[in-house]
């Protein structure tokens, strides 16, 4: 992990991934990471909006992040295949302050997962839609993500059913399943509708 600036970010995301509704990725009798996924390997994107946001002296409020992430078994094993998508409003100086956070490099959270990855596809810079719907999530990246995901229904439909400390990421997660799904780049081609998803607002700092 590299030294740099001071940074915090907040703001919101969700992820859609391959597993059943609960991951067992997140919840097992082994822990979090420790579980074989559902289909035997996990793919799952996450996408980010930040609400506020500085790296150093560089403002990101407003700017959107994805990731998308294969794993061949349990998360904890590694190897990991990640890309990255840059929202493209960004300045070339937004973009390298959300590429250093969201990579790891700067410490925060991601700096923990950074010796899973096994191979990295890159960042590209593109137009990232990103919306908050209340109980539903969605994102869009033309060609490349269409995602909407929402909340499951609780013993009490007012209230939403809650994940504590499951989430190597977030304290506290709400559980969804995917609505919408499609994904599709770098020869890669997931749909997860019905399947495990989650949300949650969020604050990271670092180094």
């Amino acid at each position: 992990m590299s030294q740099g600036p001071r940074w915090e970010i907040s703001g919101e995301y969700f992820e859609n991934c391959s597993c059943d509704v609960v991951c067992p990725c997140e919840v097992s009798p082994l822990g979090p990471m420790q579980a074989r996924p559902d289909q035997g390997h996990c793919n799952v994107y996450l996408a980010f909006h930040l609400n506020r946001g500085r790296f150093g002296g560089v403002d990101l409020a407003g700017l959107n992040v994805v990731l998308a992430i294969h794993t061949p078994g349990p998360m904890a094993e590694g190897n990991w295949t990640v890309a990255a998508y840059l929202d493209a409003r960004a300045s070339a100086e937004q973009q390298q302050a959300l590429g250093a956070i969201f990579s790891g490099g700067v410490g925060g959270p991601l700096a923990a997962v950074v010796p899973l990855v096994g191979t990295n596809l890159g960042a590209k810079a593109v137009p990232i839609e990103y919306h908050n719907h209340g109980r539903k999530r969605a994102a869009r990246i033309e060609g490349i993500l269409e995602a909407v995901v929402a909340a499951v229904p609780g013993a009490n439909p007012e209230e939403d059913l809650v994940k504590r400390n499951a989430h190597p990421l977030f304290a506290e997660i709400v559980q969804a399943s995917g609505v919408v799904s499609r994904y599709t780049d770098h020869g890669l081609e997931w749909n997860h509708v019905g399947k495990n998803a989650d949300y949650a607002a969020f604050r990271w700092t670092g180094p």
